[in-house]
């Protein structure tokens, strides 16, 4: 199947931003942009694979869709891009963050409606380095994923759907050099309906308050969702709002005035704010398919 949509917009839209929440690393099978700026995002839908593109030109977008869950696509794309978002919600109390909003005019929070799919890659990246998780994201779909429907280029693949990361064979997750608890966890999640149970994420084995807030992130688009025990959250929003690192403690301090959009905050901290500078020794990228 295949379809197209078009919106009109009255306000800009930073694709980028919004929809970069979802890849997996500059080389995720599941992702990409092209020259004309668009985004492809190849994603398994309750009607099963599809592969959908947007792109953002003049006072309109214009979403395309390929596969069984081309319908699907289109019809979720606005959430997608955060038509339905509502940035003035967040109202400046100090000039930093007035500063923020104003250098980022065309961030939106998206929604893409998949739980199960924003978890898996969140428990992945639990306490290791990007790209850790990344290699294994993509040893997984390209072993496990099937090839994305369109006009795409080939190595583009649609993330597996629930019951197939479930069947996924230790020695694949030994493969991908992922650590055996990231495969009982993902094992464990699967065997429940996360799509229907996005509020109760915590009352899994092994899912944390940071992997559900970023499930909640992309998934839902919550506003308000603080991925505390972030390695580098606190010191991105410390080093933007205060001038100095700070810990998850002091971060959530700074943002309780902003209660109800503190993931705003956050995002745009990370979008316009201040990077800290490095400083020792960076996390090792560790592999298990060794051992």
């Amino acid at each position: 199947m295949t379809g197209e949509r078009m919106w009109t917009v009255d306000e800009p839209y930073d694709l980028d931003a919004i929809l970069g929440v979802h890849r997996r690393g500059a080389h995720d099978p599941a992702y990409r942009r092209a020259p004309d700026g668009s985004i492809w995002r190849a994603v398994h839908t309750p009607d099963g694979p599809g592969t959908l593109t947007v792109v953002s030109h003049g006072g309109s977008m214009t979403a395309r869709a390929w596969g069984p869950g081309a319908e699907w696509l289109l019809e979720a794309a606005p959430d997608m891009v955060g038509v339905n978002d509502q940035p003035d919600d967040l109202t400046p109390v100090d000039p930093v963050v007035r500063r923020l909003v104003s250098g980022a005019p065309g961030l939106r929070i998206g929604r893409s409606g998949r739980v199960w799919e924003a978890l898996v890659g969140n428990v992945m990246e639990q306490k290791v380095v990007g790209s850790e998780a990344y290699r294994g994201w993509r040893y997984l779909l390209r072993r496990y994923g099937v090839p994305a429907p369109g006009p795409v280029p080939p190595d583009m693949r649609v993330p597996p759907p629930r019951s197939v990361w479930r069947d996924i064979t230790e020695v694949d997750w030994h493969r991908s050099g992922l650590e055996p608890v990231r495969m009982r966890t993902i094992r464990a999640a699967a065997a429940v309906d996360v799509e229907r149970h996005a509020d109760a994420l915590t009352a899994l084995r092994g899912i944390g308050p940071w992997t559900a807030a970023h499930t909640r992130i992309r998934a839902l688009g919550d506003p308000d969702a603080v991925p505390v025990g972030d390695y580098h959250t606190p010191s991105i929003v410390g080093t933007t709002l205060i001038g100095e690192r700070i810990d998850d403690a002091r971060m959530l301090e700074l943002l309780e005035p902003y209660r109800g959009q503190r993931y705003r905050v956050v995002r745009l901290c990370e979008v316009t704010g201040t990077a800290p500078e490095r400083r020792g020794a960076r996390m090792s990228v560790r592999d298990y398919r060794d051992i």
